[in-house]
C-alpha cells in the first residue's frame, strides 16, 4: 500500500523554509526511496584570486605548520581564515 505524501507548501523565503522543515517530518513530503542519484562533477565554488602581503617568517611558519599537517599551505591559510571568521 502506498503512503499517501502531503504536499509541500511553497514558501516565501529560506528562512520559512528553514523554520518548516525543522518542525515537520520529511517522509510525510518526500518518497526518499523513488529519488535519483545526481552528481555535479565539473560544479566548482567560486573563488576570487586575492594578493595578501606577509610577513616572510609568517609564510614560513605558515609553511611549516602546513608541512606538518600534511596540507598544502594556502588551504591552510584559508582553513584559518574561515575558523577566525566563525568565532
Amino acid at each position: 500500500m502506498k503512503k499517501e505524501l502531503k504536499r509541500i507548501p511553497k514558501f516565501k523565503s529560506e528562512k520559512e523554509e528553514r523554520e518548516f522543515w525543522q518542525t515537520h517530518d520529511s517522509t510525510e513530503y518526500v518518497e526518499y526511496k523513488s529519488l535519483e542519484n545526481w552528481r555535479f562533477p565539473n560544479l566548482k565554488l567560486t573563488t576570487k584570486p586575492i594578493t595578501l602581503r606577509l610577513p616572510l617568517d609568517v609564510i614560513d611558519r605558515l609553511k611549516i605548520r602546513a608541512h606538518k599537517m600534511d596540507v598544502p599551505y594556502q588551504s591552510l591559510i584559508k582553513q584559518m581564515i574561515f575558523e577566525g571568521l566563525a568565532r
